[in-house]
């Protein structure tokens, strides 16, 4: 039964909502910088972070996530907007301002006290989920030491949400069906899901310290397979999908989730596959790594190699995304007060609860605090 609060304001506990990103810079001497405190504490040298920047310098030095957070922001707030929602929303980043801290402060002199958090990430691992737990810790410990009360709570990951996983569906079988029509064999073609690569071993730590880990790979590889099922069964083909990744970094030494985007396709070509639908589903937008990895890269080497290489858009604003990601704000508001909601999935997935359980996608360096968990 809804309590009497939320009638007035369906959001209730929350008085506001953060959308919380990774971040980039804006302009060409924001690069280093912002390379600095993604890398901070991992021994990396500046001439390191000048070659990585140089997929930063190749446009213009700006990275396209804030626009597309700005962009996201606004569709949001329609959509509030149409379902009656006057819920101040505030925007904060983990490597770029406005900082966490910085929309903790926004929001305490705006009066908001409970913040409810979208994280750009759908996923579970370390760095798509419990590194924002730790920085969220962090800025909320700062800012009680200066003397500001606002407490943060997040929803849960949506890798499996409809909102989420029917717009990555749609946007694959419209892609699919557009090679088709233009004369593209089906068994000439292949499905790419693309996301980024993160080190093995945080892969085998990622879920519940009690689980059999490998939950970021398990999540990416079952919402692939669901999608390649969704086209099959739309357009009555029997195309075959695969799960690769982009955007590998650290030291050669340390093994990191393979295959390579290029080096499958390349394998791909060798097998006589004319055609590749490439589908960035780990990413919720055009992030440097699907314009610089995908657009740039992996175009070129299908381009080197003879391939049709189709890229799907990511969700971005999609309308539907977004009204996603509102009903995922309701749901955790409803959860919040005590009641016990629907929460909707692709039919047979696994739903992560909203506060994480103990153990879960740990850091392997340094052991640090969350928010957002049992631990």
């Amino acid at each position: 039964m809804t309590e009497p609060a939320a009638a007035d304001n369906p959001l209730e506990p929350y008085d506001g909502i953060l959308l919380l990103s990774f971040g980039g810079p804006e302009k060409p001497e924001d690069v280093l910088p912002f390379l600095r405190t993604v890398t901070a504490g991992k021994g990396i040298p500046d001439e390191r972070l000048e070659e990585v920047g140089e997929h930063y310098y190749r446009f213009g030095g700006k990275s396209p996530i804030n626009d597309q957070n700005r962009a996201l922001l606004a569709a949001l707030r329609t959509e509030l907007d149409r379902r009656e929602i006057d819920t101040p929303m505030i925007w904060g980043n983990r490597n770029f301002t406005p900082f966490t801290i910085e929309a903790l402060r926004e929001a305490h002199d705006k009066g908001l006290r409970r913040l409810v958090t979208i994280v750009t990430s759908a996923y579970s691992s370390y760095s798509s989920c419990r590194q924002y737990r730790e920085d969220l810790a962090g800025a909320v410990a700062q800012a009680q030491e200066e003397g500001l009360d606002v407490a943060v709570e997040k929803i849960r990951p949506y890798y499996n949400h409809p909102g989420f996983s029917r717009v990555n569906a749609r946007l694959v079988t419209e892609a699919v069906r557009e090679l088709v029509r233009d004369g593209v064999a089906p068994a000439d073609l292949r499905l790419l899901f693309v996301t980024h690569s993160i080190p093995t071993a945080m892969d085998e730590t990622s879920g519940p310290g009690d689980s059999e880990g490998h939950l970021y790979s398990r999540q990416h590889v079952a919402l692939g397979a669901a999608v390649t099922d969704e086209v099959n069964a739309t357009l009555d083909l029997d195309l075959e999908g695969e799960l690769v990744f982009c955007s590998r970094s650290g030291p050669p030494t340390q093994p990191w989730l393979e295959p390579d985007v290029n080096d499958r396709l390349a394998e791909l070509a060798k097998e006589g596959v004319q055609a590749v639908v490439v589908a960035p589903i780990g990413f919720v937008s055009d992030h440097m790594e699907v314009i610089y990895d995908l657009d740039t890269e992996a175009a070129e080497t299908a381009g080197e190699l003879g391939l049709r290489m189709v890229r799907v858009p990511t969700v971005g604003t999609d309308p539907e995304f977004v009204s996603g990601l509102v009903d995922l704000l309701l749901e955790r508001a409803g959860e919040a007060r005590g009641e016990d909601p629907q929460r909707p999935a692709w039919p047979g997935s696994d739903v992560r609860p909203s506060v994480c359980r103990p153990g879960c996608c740990p850091n392997l360096r340094v052991a640090k605090p969350a928010l957002c968990g049992m631990d």
